[in-house]
């Protein structure tokens, strides 16, 4: 039992999101890694929205007001997801593809 503990406990980040982009459920590294990305967007579309606001161009405000529409709207649904289904950890999804060790004592 403690090695599977160990190996768990041994998986690198990038290990843990690459295993919770192919395994089934969201583990909490991948979840993480999401919201950096989101919030990395976030940033840069609001950069884009202050361009496009001095610019005094409304269709390109309006084109990138819609594409901060469309991120806030993924954002929320994502986490309302999570909220109802609940985080897995990274154990469960090596047991799930048959990647953690197996106990061949028994």
């Amino acid at each position: 039992m403690m090695e599977k503990k160990d190996r768990g406990s041994h998986i690198s980040s990038a290990e843990a999101v690459l295993l919770g982009a192919l395994a089934p459920g969201v583990n909490a590294p991948t979840w993480t890694t999401l919201k950096s990305a989101f919030l990395l967007l976030g940033m840069s579309l609001a950069l884009m929205l202050g361009l496009a606001f001095s610019s005094s161009d409304s269709s390109l405000f309006l084109h990138v007001a819609f594409l901060v529409l469309i991120t806030a709207t993924l954002f929320f649904l994502l986490s309302w997801f999570l909220s109802q289904t609940g985080l897995v950890s990274v154990e469960h999804q090596m047991q799930e593809m048959d990647l953690a060790p197996n106990d061949r004592s028994r």
